[in-house]
This record gives structure tokens, sequence and C-alpha cells, in this order.
């Protein structure tokens, strides 16, 4: 077939085809000032010529243009539909703006004019990647492969194409013709060993593992597989597979190489048949003789040990734990606690903890204030106090933890550890501004810690201190930066973002919250878009395996606790925002900023105007700087959030924070009534349905359920709008099987009062259910102070929601709840009265920081 003959409304004559290669080659080089120049010369005379009007644009968004040069790209794009250099360009610019799928259409509309294009293959089976169309990855790379065949990276990113498309089989095959066509291959070459080791690897997953396991011995005694360890892993897990004998020999030889890596004894017990996670009698026996065996060959590691607590039980346990605990007290070792708390889900176990560790303690004890007795060992005995403070505020006993604590500051004054534990022992027990207190006394400790200074700023934050928390939080944050909330939220620290939108969201600015949770969304919608690059590296470097790990990782991204909290708060935030739509022009009318926050921000405006200056004169005496396609971060034109909380659809935001938890986050119940809360108001039932199926499914006692259960059937009684008939007896049918058509929804939520009656949060979820079903206000309170019996098991955290709701519903009786739960939680200052918490917010603050600067005058680095 002859080529197909050049349009005219893109042919040049001579010399304009010359000026135009000229521009591509000057972009190529990055000669963006000259590219531009002979962009302009060709346009005077052709001013709709497509492809130099996209050259034009795509130079001009490399300078920063970004606007000017995307509308021209746009429009060269409309001047000559057929051309793949146009489609390329825009494709090009839509990939900088992160908007891949449409770059992905566009990178295929250049495909149809130019089908064996390598650059736009190259790229297009990255944007494939990135947006997991595996089909027709494959496809793209077989091309690639087609036109290169002698280029080793074409095998191997097919051979992956075919892997992250379910084909393993296809996968091997490739690698095992790719292995047949190597040829001279240099000592030492990493790449083909990385090969080599995915290739096993493959194996492995298609369970062939003698194939598997001849590859490999094959190719490391040839030393072609040049990672020792990887070499000995592979070995070992390949050959438990088969049941080999040599399996457990690889296995000791790992153990001896790293004694400290719990898979290898795992490995090691598994391959003896032996199961850590279901152990029998007979089992636990031959388990603990072997770990026994290690701790005496391998004496200063620490996993046999810990893993040999794990598994003893009762006096072996008891003769066990007495050295495991005195070696590292005596080391001072302060995550030792957290090294054992594992162990607390069995109660005799823990019990033992608690008997052993008093039994040292005592042997340790002497007067708190009179100088240690020789015979005792000064730094066992405090670590003793701190590890036995740890072990009763962890079971509760919040009273006995701060008295080893007092004795414990009495005894070393200068130890931070003992502060900041018991800060966090008053968090625990409801006095955020205690806790605030002692964790700033940590800090004046030592003002050079970041750590310190960073967990003095949280507890700040918990206390409701925002504008003090920034303050310390600005000791260590750039002194350029326009804020440290600024310099912070750039550094992506998810934190201080989480616990600072916690913060407003307590202290009512439901704005400001809900700026610092879209925050952390927009970061992990970088962390997805960093993976980018890394589709054509992994490739060209070879680095496999490792890149597999990345996609996969990448793929339950969402599911990280941090994004799952930010969405479910958020999502809150805009119900509420849906529900009640003059709570933002209130929050707009009234003024959060006081004097001196204004000034602050008038400061903060002043910097970042001087900084945008200087790179603006920087800008205009080097315009051929290539900035690059992305967009630099926009300007924040919303400091106080207000411009984001009154955007319209709040409902469909909320949805599109919601969606990936129904997939990552599967296990959560808060997660599945927050997206039943958003569908039942956007009207999609059965999405509604499907959620409170799922809630019930991980927890049918669940208190958030039972009343999301009656506020549905109440809906569904009462529906007005249509609903497809076939849906409609879905709906009904599923419904009856939570509650019985015959059952009125008043006995329904009496029963569930009275199946749950000493569960504190049960009974909240009844008295939030009363009110739905419209019971009068006093007998809804009556209700809701049943969590104050005797018999009730009461928490903290229910206590504050109960005040919370009171506070809802406009309950004259709230200064009486928060009298008796103050004498539940004697400790607590959350429920004292507020013409108290003013002098309680102040005494949280131990100094000024101007002032401690003043008295200590250190450099903070």
């Amino acid at each position: 077939m002859p080529p197909l003959a050049t349009p005219p409304a893109r042919a040049l004559p001579q010399r304009e085809s010359t000026l135009f290669k000229e521009v591509l080659h000057h972009y190529e080089d990055r000669q963006l000032k000259k590219g531009l120049k002979a962009a302009e010369t060709i346009l005077k005379k052709f001013p709709n010529h497509g492809e130099t009007l996209c050259m034009k644009g795509l130079i001009l968004t490399h300078m920063g243009r970004r606007d000017e040069g995307f509308d021209l790209v746009k429009q060269g794009v409309r001047f000559d539909l057929t051309s793949h250099i146009c489609w390329h360009v825009f494709g090009l610019v839509q990939k900088g703006q992160k908007n891949y799928d449409e770059a992905l259409k566009s990178y295929t509309q250049a495909l149809r004019f130019d089908k064996e294009n390598m650059n736009i293959l190259r790229d297009a089976a990255h944007l494939q990647t990135q947006l997991r169309h595996y089909d027709q990855l494959v496809e793209t790379r077989h091309t690639l492969l087609r036109l290169r065949p002698q280029l080793r990276q074409n095998w191997i990113a097919l051979a992956v194409a075919y892997h992250l498309n379910g084909n393993r089989t296809e996968s091997k095959n490739v690698l095992e013709q790719f292995g047949r066509i190597v040829k001279n291959v240099p000592d030492y070459d990493v790449e083909l060993s990385e090969v080599l080791l995915y290739h096993i690897r493959l194996l492995e997953d298609l369970g062939e593992y003698k194939e598997a396991l001849a590859l490999l011995d094959t190719n490391a005694k040839s030393r072609v597989i040049i990672d020792r360890v990887a070499i000995m892993e592979f070995r070992a897990r390949l050959s438990s597979k088969l049941q080999s004998e040599d399996a457990q020999q690889a296995w000791q030889g790992l153990i001896e190489q790293n004694a400290d890596c719990y898979d290898y004894y795992k490995g090691y017990l598994s391959n003896r048949g032996i199961d850590l996670d279901a152990l029998t009698d007979e089992t636990r026996a031959q388990a603990l003789q072997t770990l026994r065996q290690f701790v005496e060959q391998f004496t200063r590691a620490a996993a046999p040990q810990r893993l040999a607590l794990a598994v003893a039980v009762g006096d072996e346990f008891k003769e066990l734990l007495e050295p495991y605990l005195r070696t590292r007290l005596a080391k001072g070792i302060p995550s030792l606690f957290t090294d054992l708390k594992a162990l607390y889900r069995d109660p005799s176990k823990r019990d033992s903890i608690e008997s052993v560790a008093h039994a040292l303690l005592d042997s340790l004890a002497h007067a708190p204030d009179a100088p240690c007795p020789s015979n005792i060992d000064p730094t066992m005995y405090i670590w003793t106090l701190y590890f036995l403070a740890q072990h009763h505020s962890h079971l509760g006993r919040h009273e006995k933890a701060l008295l080893l604590l007092d004795t414990a500051i009495v005894h070393t004054p200068t130890l931070p550890e003992l502060y900041l534990f018991r800060g966090r022992v008053l968090k625990r027990a409801g006095d955020p501004y205690g806790a605030a207190r002692w964790v700033d006394q940590a800090r004046l400790l030592d003002l050079q810690d970041r750590f310190l200074n960073a967990r003095c700023g949280k507890y700040r934050l918990r206390a409701g201190l925002v504008k003090e928390a920034e303050e310390v939080f600005g000791l260590f944050t750039k002194k350029d930066a326009p804020s440290p909330s600024q310099d912070l939220e750039d550094m992506q620290s998810l934190l201080y973002l989480t616990e600072d939108a916690d913060a407003h969201r307590r202290n009512g600015d439901y704005a400001m919250a809900l700026k610092r949770y879209i925050a952390i969304q927009k970061i992990f919608d970088d962390f997805e878009d960093d993976q980018f690059d890394f589709h054509g590296y992994s490739m060209r470097k070879f680095t496999v395996n490792i890149y597999l790990n990345l996609l996969k990782w990448e793929d339950n991204l969402r599911s990280h606790p941090a994004y799952v909290h930010a969405a479910i708060e958020a999502s809150r935030i805009l119900l509420r925002l849906y529900d009640d739509p003059s709570i933002a022009t209130k929050a707009s009318s009234q003024s959060h900023l006081s004097d001196a926050d204004k000034k602050a921000k008038k400061r903060a405006k002043k910097a970042e105007k001087k900084v945008q200056e200087e790179a603006k004169k920087a800008s205009s005496t080097s315009t051929n700087e290539d900035k690059g396609l992305e967009a630099v971060p926009p300007k924040d034109e919303d400091p106080d959030g207000m411009k984001l909380f009154q955007s319209p659809e709040p409902l469909e935001r909320a949805a599109k924070l919601l969606k990936p938890l129904s997939t990552l986050a599967k296990d959560n119940v808060h997660a599945w009534t927050a997206i039943y809360d958003v569908a039942v108001r956007r009207k999609k039932y059965l999405q509604a349905l499907q959620a409170l199926q799922q809630a019930h499914a991980l927890d049918p006692a669940s208190p958030d359920l039972h009343v999301r259960l009656i506020d549905f059937a109440q809906r569904w009684k009462v529906l007005n709008d249509k609903v497809a008939e076939k849906a409609a007896t879905v709906l009904s049918s599923s419904l009856a099987k939570f509650i019985s058509e015959d059952v009125p929804l008043e006995r329904f939520n009496s029963q569930y009062l009275q199946t749950h009656s000493t569960r504190g949060d049960s009974i909240l979820s009844a008295a939030k259910a009363s009110q739905l079903l419209g019971a009068p206000r006093e007998e809804v309170e009556a209700a809701v102070f049943n969590v104050l019996n005797a018999d009730v098991g009461l928490e903290l955290e229910t206590a504050i929601a109960v005040d919370a709701f009171l506070a809802e519903i406009q309950s004259p009786r709230v200064d009486e709840f928060r009298a008796a739960a103050k004498e539940k939680f004697p400790l607590s200052t959350v429920f004292s009265p507020h013409a108290e918490l003013p002098a309680l917010r102040k005494s949280a603050i131990q100094l000024a920081v101007a002032e401690v600067n003043a008295e200590k005058e250190e450099v903070i680095s």
C-alpha cells in the first residue's frame, strides 16, 4: 500500500519545512527560546498550521505559560485532526496536567495515524499501566517487541504486561524465549540477574517448584544471579514446598546469616510441620525446644527469645519471661512494653508479666529521694517503673500508673520519656490539657529534639490549642515558608494534617477541618501520580520484582488509616453541610480570627508575595528555563477553607471520597455506615442497603448499624420516590431480614436495648434511634442517662459522645450529665464546667516559645 500523501493544509514550503524540523530539534535540546522564535517565524506565513501551533503551545507550556500553551495546542489539533504530532503533543500536555484518561485517548488517536512510532507507543504503554488497562498494555508491548526485538527491555516489558494481565503462563513463555536468545552476557550483569529472579518468582507462583529450583541452582552456580540473599531465600522456600531434605539446612543457613529475622524462624518451623498460628500441645513442645536451641546458639539475637515467649505457656512462660525482662530493663529499652503488648491477648500471660515485673520492682525498691544503694542498678529501677506504668495504663489503671511515674520522676527528673508517658496517661484518662502540659515539660528538657517538639505540637492540637501548636511546630519548619502549617502540608506530614483537622473539627471550625482532610486526599493523589515515572524506569533498569511490589502497594494505597479516617470525617462534615446548608453562611459571617491571627496571616501573605516576585524576576532573566510540563502547585486562595466549604454538590464530593473504601476498607464498619449515610441521601437505595448488609456481616450488634437500620426502615416506609418494581422487591425482602415487617420499630429498638443493656455505646445508639422515631426529648434524655448505671460499661469516648448528643438535642440536663461523668472519670477535664475551660487551656502551656528561647539561647536546627 503506497504511503498516504501529506494533506495540503499540513504541507510547508522547503524553507518553512526546514524551520519546523529546527523547532523539533530545539525542543528536544530544550533550547526553548530558539524553538519559540522558529515556530513564530513559520506562523507568520502559515498561522493555521496545526503542527506548528501545537509545538509552539508545547514550548510555551515548558516555559511556564501553561494556559496560553494549552489553548494553542487545542487550536492546533482542531486545524489538523489527522496529524500524529498534534495528537502526541496534546497527549503530552494532558499527561502533564495529570489527566491520564484524556492523555491516553490522545495517544490512541496519534497511533491511528502513525502505528509504529516508538515514542508514542512507549508513552501509551506507561499510561495504560497507570490506568490499569492491562489488555491494551499487552497489545502495545507486543507491538514494541515486534518493532525492536533486539532491545532486552521490550521482552521483559511484555512478560510483565502478561503478568499484570493475569496470564502468568504466557509471561513464563516470553521469559523462556528471552533466555534462549540472550548471548554474550558480561560477568556480574545485574540486569540479567534481576530478570532470572523474576523468572524464578513466576515459576513459583505457577506452582512449578522443580523447574524454579533447577533454574535457580543452574544460575547460582554459574554466578549469573548475584543476589546471594535472594538465592538463599528462594532455595529455602522452594525446597520446603518440594519437601526436600535440603530445606532444613537452607533455612538454617538463612538464620545463621540474620538471626533476628522472624520469617526465617517461621519458615524453619513450618518446614518441620509446625505452624506457629495453629499450635497443638505436641507442636508447641517441639517449637519451644527448637527455639531454645536457637537461643543457646545465637545468644545476642532477640527474635528466638521473643518467639519462645509467644509459644510458651504456664510455668515455662514465666521461666523464659524473667531473664527476658531483666536483660532489657537493665539495658533501658523504652520500647519493651510495645514489644510485649501482643502477649496481653492471653490473660494468663498478662498476669504473669505483671507479677514478674512487680517482683523485679520489689527487689529494686528503695526510697526514691534517697541515694540508690550500691547493690541496686538505678537504670534498671527507673525503667522497671516506666514499664509498669505502661502496663497499668494499658489496662485502664491510670491512677496507679501516675503514682509509678511520680516515683520515677522524683528519682530521675531529667528523663523525657517519663514526662511524655505521663502526658499520655492523662490523655487516656480524659485530661487533654494536663497531657499537653506534661508533654511540654518533656520538650523543655531538650529544645533541639525534633521528636519531642512534634509530640508537644500533637498534644496541643489534641487539647484544641491550634495556634499554640503551630507556634511549636514552627520551630522546626522553614523560616521563609508562608506559615508553619503550609510548610508541613508541603512536606506531606500526615500526622500534622490529621491531628490539625481533628482539632479544628472538635473546635467547630468545619471549614478548616474539611480543608485539612482534603489536603490528605491530595497527598494520596500525589502518591498515586508518583508511580508514573517508574513504569519506564523499572523496565530500563530491570528492577522487575520491586516494581511489581510497588504496583501492588499502589493498588491498596487508600487502605492507609490516614486516608480512611480523613475520608470518613470529611464525608460527615459534608453530610452536615447538606443537611443544614445554613452552617456555611453562619461560618462565613462569623470571624474565627483574632487580631493576632489576622496579623499573622497578613505577614504570611507579604512573605508569599515577596517569594512570588523573586520567582517572577528570576523567570524574566532566564526565559530559556525549562519548567516542565507539570504545573506548579497553585497559590492558596482559600486560607480559611470557606470557598471549599461552600462548594456545591457536597453529596457528590463525599461519595467520591468514600468510593475507594468500598473495596479497600471492607473490614471497617464505620466506612460502611459512612457509605450508607451518603448513599441514602443520594437516593441510591440499593447501594445504601448493600452498605448495611456489609456492616451487618462484620458486626451485627454494631451501635452505628442499629441507628442506620431504623433510619432506613423509617425512610422506606414513607418513601415517595418511584423505585423500580424489581428493586423495590429486593429492598423490601432484604430489609425484612434485618427488621421483620410485623415488628414495630419502637419494639425493635427496645429489644436491641434489652439485649445490650450493659454497653454504653448501645444505650446511646438506642437513644438516638428513639429520637429518630419521634420520642419526646425527656424520654430520650432518660434513656441516655442509663449509661451512668453501675452495671454499664462506660468508656470515656462513649461519655464524650453522650455529652455531644445531649448538646445537639439542646438538653437542659447537659450540666447534670457532665457532673456525673466527672465523678465516673475523676482524672478527666473534658467534663469540667465551661467557665473553667479558659484557665485549663492556659495551664496547658508551660511557657510561651518566645520566653523559652529568651531563657535558653539555643540554636534550633
